[in-house]
């Protein structure tokens, strides 16, 4: 047979994609929880139902998302282990909102050229939330896609499957006029708007310590994006009720709060009851950009919006001490006021 490697000569690299895959396999299992049937390399992820037999009628929740182009800015520092952990809490996020209990988690990493230990970086990211969230890292895809991906950097995505009973499901529909709104605290960007950051920031320094954030910018900007399965579970055990929850991402407050509103309800969100991270006003200032967009492209401060009862916000401050009551529900047709 030949010594020539025509593959690799068109740019794939299928001993890195197998290094990569010797990197991860110790982590990626300890993520397994006993529901898990499969190992590492299967080629589907096998995961038992059993213990969800207490439940009267489960329901499935799935969903996929990305960090967008935050991948970017881990490229531009050469920082990669955080935005594995982003994308895992995004995901969680998106199904709590719902009620559901993660189960396991699959992901995608893709590049132009697979470096092994980069790519090992970032899934250790993701295998550090699925322990804190637990849940599995029960399988994923790892490409080398030249011609596609620009040299340097990559692209991840994330799908996550829960489960809830449907009795339990969150869905806003017991939202009423009278209900408070309260703010769980952001990193900073979280997964959304980097767009715009980056090309505000661009000319910037990005390493040197900057006596407005109280750190470097890169470091703003790379916070990890918080997970809020904890913190929500503690309301829930706590006896609060919680008749609605909204992860702020793209859109900002005004494009996600409406999705949980019911016919007939509104939302009013005063921006003096919450402290936002410095790196929004710098992105503010620097770049011009009029408050009404920064709203609808940032979370500005606010990763997670809660609608309890009026009568439960004590019991949920005295919960969550960084819960801060920051709105209430009024008669409308689903449109939010920022004020």
């Amino acid at each position: 047979m030949s010594d020539t490697n025509h593959y690799a000569e068109a740019g794939v690299n299928l001993d890195s994609g197998h290094q990569a895959v010797q990197l991860m396999r110790d982590i990626v299992r300890s993520t397994y929880t006993p529901q898990v049937l499969s190992d590492v390399g299967s080629f589907g992820g096998l995961y038992s139902l059993s213990s969800i037999r207490t439940m009267t009628d489960p329901v499935l929740v799935a969903s996929t998302d990305g960090v967008g182009t935050k991948t970017k800015v881990a490229a531009r520092l050469n920082r990669w282990h955080t935005i594995g952990t982003d994308l895992v809490n995004h995901c969680v996020n998106d199904i709590l909102v719902q009620g559901a209990q993660p189960l396991f988690f699959l992901d995608y990493v893709a590049s132009d050229q697979l470096n092994p230990h980069q790519i090992a970086d970032v899934v250790s990211g993701m295998v550090t939330a699925c322990r804190a969230n637990g849940c599995a890292l029960l399988g994923g895809e790892t490409a080398e896609m030249p011609g596609v991906y620009m040299p340097g950097e990559i692209d991840i995505v994330g799908t996550i499957v829960g489960i809830v009973d449907r009795s339990q499901i969150i869905d806003g529909s017991r939202i009423q006029v009278g209900d408070a709104i309260l703010g769980l605290p952001s990193s900073g960007l979280h997964t959304n708007g980097y767009s715009l950051a980056r090309k505000v920031l661009d000319d910037l320094d990005w390493e040197a310590p900057s006596e407005h954030l109280g750190t470097t910018i890169g470091d703003a900007l790379l916070a990890v994006h918080n997970g809020y399965y904890h913190a929500v579970g503690l309301l829930h055990d706590a006896g609060v009720d919680i008749r609605g929850l909204a992860h702020i991402t793209g859109g900002g407050i005004p494009d996600n709060l409406p999705r949980i509103l019911r016919e007939g309800t509104a939302a009013h969100i005063d921006t003096g009851t919450w402290i936002s991270p410095p790196i929004f006003k710098l992105i503010q200032d620097k770049g011009d950009i009029p408050t009404e967009e920064m709203y609808r492209v940032f979370n500005m401060g606010l990763g997670m919006l809660i609608v309890i009862p009026e009568k439960h916000v004590s019991l949920a401050q005295s919960t969550l001490s960084d819960a801060w009551h920051v709105g209430m529900i009024s008669v409308g047709d689903r449109q939010v006021e920022i004020r």
